[in-house]
């Protein structure tokens, strides 16, 4: 399959689904449908096992038309995690009956993995799945879940054997967000907004059916998802100065009366920092197209972590009082992030979370040294200890 290939089956479709004349469901189940959603995945499952890179082409084909997209920030959660994880570990019967719904933005999903109790270490968690006949009754807390009041569906890690060490009983379900015993409760943010929530769980049932891998292997589907997760947050592509650099570079190009010789020192560090980064994320992409994500997507989040809150500060000694104010401390649940559509004190509250979702950056950096340096692994005396005798 080559690019040229690929536009020729986008300009094809186009001629026979005028996005004028179609609904965005209806277009987008149609593109689905013909291989031209995730072009890298299987055919049936809105792919045609084409390379991953030639996505790109696609996408751009696409927009050039003017057609409608699947809103892919606010299904993030579900392009970026659950889907890669159903792919890789799902039934048939569950690839077929989420994929398509997950791609064209009618079901949103949502992640179920930190806890209270286990935030930074996830294989601590506390959630219990308890068997009865054909179902799973779950019961616990989760936390910082993100689009949890706009979710249909979730991601779910729960232990279901607590006499075993705490990484080998865990297992890995997909959980109806509508199911009776299912409560979300919003958690209010350092900006007013409440993007985040709390999730509790009491007694709600989950067929088998709904498991993802083998039971007491949730740890290994669970490190899938997060390693798809670095790099969704991390590893996008973007132009030249895209982002939050671009955002600061404008400010600093349309206002000369702001700039001070310190200033415009941080400024150019920080544009060759955001220019090595977007490069990296390239290279990272590339390798992804010859296999899955691995533990470098972690470098890749906490760069674009410490990068985002370095602008975002940058930006609001720039603008010196302007800075200062903050639009709206109005208590909303909004569908997504929104980086670029509001102002800068925003950006800048906002950017704290980025060190923290996603794992935090002293977790990754653990990652990093383990698995991308081969340092040798912090102690841990928990680690043949059954989950039932760890100190809590």
């Amino acid at each position: 399959m080559t690019a040229e290939e690929l536009r020729a089956q986008v300009a094809a479709f186009l001629a026979g689904h005028d996005p004028a004349s179609l609904s965005t469901l209806d277009f987008l189940q149609a593109r689905f449908d013909a291989g031209l959603a995730w072009v890298h995945f299987p055919e049936g499952l809105g792919g045609q096992g084409a390379p991953r890179e030639l996505q790109g082409e696609v996408e751009a084909a696409f927009a050039a038309a003017g057609a409608p997209d699947n809103n892919p920030r606010r299904i993030l959660i579900g392009l970026g995690m659950a889907a890669p994880t159903i792919l890789a570990f799902g039934t048939e019967e569950q690839k077929k009956r989420y994929l398509r719904p997950l791609w064209t933005g009618e079901e949103v999903w949502c992640q179920l993995f930190s806890e209270p109790g286990a935030g930074s270490d996830l294989a601590a968690l506390g959630t219990r799945a308890v068997r009865d006949g054909d179902d799973w009754v779950v019961t616990g807390q989760k936390v910082w879940t993100s689009s949890a009041h706009l979710a249909q569906w979730a991601i779910l890690v729960t232990r279901t054997d607590p006499d075993v060490p705490k990484h080998q009983g865990m297992t890995y379900f997909l959980c109806d967000m509508t199911a009776p015993g299912v409560e979300v409760r919003p958690l209010r943010q350092i900006t007013g907004e409440a993007e985040f929530n709390e999730v509790f769980l009491t007694e709600v049932r989950i067929p088998d059916s709904q498991r993802i891998g083998a039971v007491g292997e949730g740890w290994k589907v669970a490190q899938t998802t997060l390693m798809n997760e670095r790099v969704a947050i991390g590893g996008n592509a973007m132009p030249r100065e895209g982002g939050m650099i671009g955002i600061v570079a404008k400010t600093w190009r349309d206002r000369p009366e702001l700039r001070t010789p310190e200033l415009r020192d941080r400024l150019v560090q920080h544009w060759v920092e955001a220019e090595s980064l977007r490069l990296a994320g390239a290279r990272l992409r590339q390798q992804l197209a010859v296999g899955a994500p691995g533990p470098e997507g972690s470098a890749m989040k906490v760069a674009f972590a410490e990068l985002n809150q370095e602008l975002s500060g940058l930006e609001l000694e720039l603008l010196g009082e302007e800075g200062l104010r903050y639009e709206d401390w109005t208590m909303r649940r909004p569908e997504n992030v929104d980086f670029f559509g509001r102002d800068a004190g925003y950006r800048y509250l906002r950017a704290k979370g980025n060190s923290i979702e996603g794992g935090t950056s002293e977790v990754l950096r653990n990652i990093i040294s383990e698995r991308v340096l081969g340092l040798p692994s912090e102690p841990r005396v928990d680690k043949d200890v059954a989950w039932k005798d760890l100190p809590r």
